[in-house]
């Protein structure tokens, strides 16, 4: 549907930020959540012997990963292939990122005193995401690069806890029982991704994604109250850039009685799990917002026939929101078949086109 090399195209002017806008496009633009990853063996093949965190942080290493499924798949946007927790290795925090575990903090983060080892992130301590990102944008020509942070309240999970939690118990007693001390570090969390965010867009990335992964474990009174202005802070980050518009996507897990104060905090386009349908989700958002989702990554492991079938479902639920980037309810799982994702590409393009 699009070619890598169209080097003078400007990727402000494509199909998925076109979407990402709710203006019209000549068929529904896709990219995959994880779409860079373990899923590929010429992604294992580059990460052999290197360490999640220092393969976040290689510009060499970053820009091939991120390429990868652009070139396989020809999606209509590549993901910036990165982590939640690098900007907060990157200001400082002692953490590692653990096969089989994820993000694990040396110290998890308990008390006031605490916040004295989260300072602000600069640009300078993150010299190498630009680089990255510039090499990335050059080599994409017209297909957009979109950016990519963990949003507040997952990284204040993930320091709180120490690592990934099922219950998030620690977070909470610190939400609900000091709830001055969590103001302060999401603000800080808030100026971490922002800042993130913002170094990505002002290299060149043409859209930004705040991704909440745990904020479903919350009610929509507490979102409100804990989350939601912190989550605003961050994505307005990248508002003020001069010359630049750039879309924001908003997605959490679990988020379906969210959906609508997360497009609140900010967005242009809600992103969907696979919980929820997308026309469930268009009502609940008052159909402001264009809508990103929602095949069920599991779903890429049945038989070709009940897939193409719900994918598509999702290309004309899509149709009857106010904008529409196809993509799964969460990540691409590391044992999926890769021609399967082409395949889903390829419908998803052919189905669509007016």
């Amino acid at each position: 549907m699009h070619d890598v090399t169209e080097v003078n195209a400007d990727p402000r002017n494509s199909v998925l930020i076109k979407a990402a806008r709710g203006e019209e496009v000549p068929y529904t633009p896709v990219w995959f959540m994880r779409q860079a990853g373990r899923s590929l063996p010429e992604y294992r093949k580059v990460r052999e012997g290197v360490g999640m965190l220092e393969s976040c942080r290689r510009p060499d290493l970053v820009t091939e990963i991120t390429l990868q499924p652009v070139r396989r798949h020809d999606v209509d946007a590549a993901i910036f292939f990165s982590d939640i927790v690098v900007p907060l290795a990157a200001a400082g925090v002692d953490l590692d990122i653990v096969a089989g575990v994820g993000p694990v903090v040396a110290q998890p983060f308990r008390t006031r005193a605490d916040l004295a080892r989260l300072p602000e992130l600069t640009p300078d301590m993150v010299t190498d995401i630009t680089e990255s990102v510039q090499l990335i944008t050059a080599e994409l020509g017209g297909t957009p690069l979109i950016g990519f942070a963990g949003a507040p309240f997952t990284l204040a999970s993930y320091l709180i806890e120490g690592g990934p939690s099922k219950n998030h118990e620690n977070t909470k007693a610190l939400m609900y029982g000091d709830p001055q001390l969590w103001k302060d570090l999401c603000a800080r969390l808030a100026q971490i991704s922002g800042a993130f965010l913002r170094v990505q867009a002002a290299a060149g990335a043409s859209a930004i994604q705040l991704f909440d992964s745990w904020v479903g474990n919350l009610p929509l009174d507490d979102y409100r109250r804990f989350v939601q202005p912190h989550s605003r802070t961050a994505l307005a980050a990248v508002d003020d850039l001069p010359g630049i518009d750039v879309p924001k996507i908003h997605f959490g897990v679990g988020t379906g009685e969210l959906l609508g104060a997360m497009g609140e905090a900010g967005a242009d386009v809600v992103g969907v799990d696979f919980r929820v349908s997308l026309d469930a989700a268009r009502e609940r958002t008052g159909n402001q917002y264009a809508l990103q989702g929602n095949l069920d990554p599991a779903l890429l492991f049945a038989p070709w026939e009940p897939l193409a079938a719900r994918v598509d479902e999702i290309v004309a639920a899509g149709r009857r929101a106010k904008g529409h980037i196809f993509n799964l309810g969460h990540g691409v799982l590391p044992s999926t078949d890769p021609d399967v994702v082409t395949r889903v590409v390829e419908r998803v393009h052919s189905l669509s086109a007016r």
